[in-house]
């Protein structure tokens, strides 16, 4: 793809996706890699390196990041600093700027002055993108690991907090994903053999194994290892599944699993719906009359609308008119709009 002149990223604790550009503003191509930051500098770096390579040398990076808050840094400012000086050095030649959220962009040195506003910042982008593009809405952004509720209207994000501490206070970030939350963040209980079964405060289970059982997970949402290491197959989800509940994963088991799985996808849509009602109650009217679905996740955004008898609408039909790159694009949303956030910062 020689002619690639922008790229937008979205750094995080668990992946790094990448959205290119050309010089005539049209997205052309949507990456997404795992990366266990938390497990060393080395795989920010190499993942870094691997997405980077495919595209020209002299293409400029806009980048948003949430890696700062891997525990292998000891904090969030020192995280924003440490990744900073890491893709100074991996994407090093051309423009390189880092999204601040209301801020705008800034240099890359100038990241510890900024470090309060560049932290997981990458829910701003997205809402910022629809609040210029759409008249009023709800983003419900449920990725493999966490969820963003962010109203917009009158042309601005209309959140009531910015950093992770205020979000989750406010229910604008929900920390559960599709892919890799623990089942027993779910639920405290669910309904095997005919009574509420307490769930094993064990990592037997995942979130992907929910979602694989009731046929919803989509195919490349789940890029982590499971929580055994074993296979990503129905009935080995359904193993992990029912040791949550002490049970062994018999000849005539997998319908009771499946059964285990729905309701715990219940519980997780029940929490979003929730904090959905929580963030509607302090939002522009108008905004609850739409909501936008983002992430791996965003079947569950869509039947939020349903339920609500709301309008819905997925952002793949929003941030690209390639119906190629459409799902890809809603999938790693973030990284798709601060490239059309930093447009401005490049020559094309």
């Amino acid at each position: 793809m020689s002619d690639i002149v922008r790229l937008g990223w979205d750094v995080g604790g668990a992946h790094v996706k990448l959205a290119a550009f050309s010089a005539d503003g049209r997205l052309r191509a949507v990456r997404i890699r795992p990366c266990p930051v938390w497990q060393g500098a080395d795989h920010l770096r190499e993942a870094l390196r691997a997405l980077r390579a495919e595209f020209p040398s002299g293409a400029a990076s806009a980048v948003t990041m949430t890696a700062e808050v891997a525990d292998l840094w000891p904090s969030r400012h020192a995280g924003v600093v440490g990744t900073a000086v890491l893709l100074m050095e991996e994407l090093a030649g051309p423009p390189l700027a880092l999204f601040a959220g209301p801020e705008g962009f800034v240099r890359p040195e100038a990241a510890a002055a900024h470090a309060d506003a560049i932290g997981s910042a990458n829910w701003y982008a997205t809402a910022a993108v629809l609040a210029h593009l759409l008249p009023a809405g709800v983003l419900v952004d449920v990725g493999s690991t966490t969820s963003d509720i962010i109203p917009f209207a009158e042309g601005r994000v209309a959140a009531q907090g910015y950093s992770d501490a205020e979000r989750l206070a406010s229910r604008e970030l929900v920390y559960a994903g599709v892919a890799r939350t623990a089942v027993m963040a779910l639920a405290r209980e669910a309904p095997f053999g005919g009574r509420f079964v307490p769930l094993m405060a064990e990592l037997y289970a995942t979130s992907a194994d929910v979602h694989r059982l009731t046929g919803d997970l989509a195919e490349g949402a789940d890029l982590h290892p499971s929580a055994d290491g074993g296979p990503k197959t129905e009935e080995a989800s359904a193993r992990r599944l029912l040791r949550m509940v002490g049970q062994d994963l018999a000849p005539d088991a997998l319908p009771r699993a499946k059964a285990l799985a729905r309701h715990l996808s219940e519980a997780q849509l029940h929490d979003l719906d929730r904090a959905l009602d929580c963030v509607l109650s302090g939002a522009p009217n108008e905004a609850g009359e739409l909501l936008v679905g983002a992430g791996v996740g965003r079947f569950l955004a869509g039947r939020l609308a349903e339920r609500r008898g709301v309008r819905y609408l997925d952002l793949a039909a929003v941030l690209t008119d390639d119906p190629a790159l459409g799902s890809a694009a809603a999938d790693c949303a973030p990284a798709v709009a601060v490239g059309l956030l930093s447009a401005a910062l490049s020559p094309g």
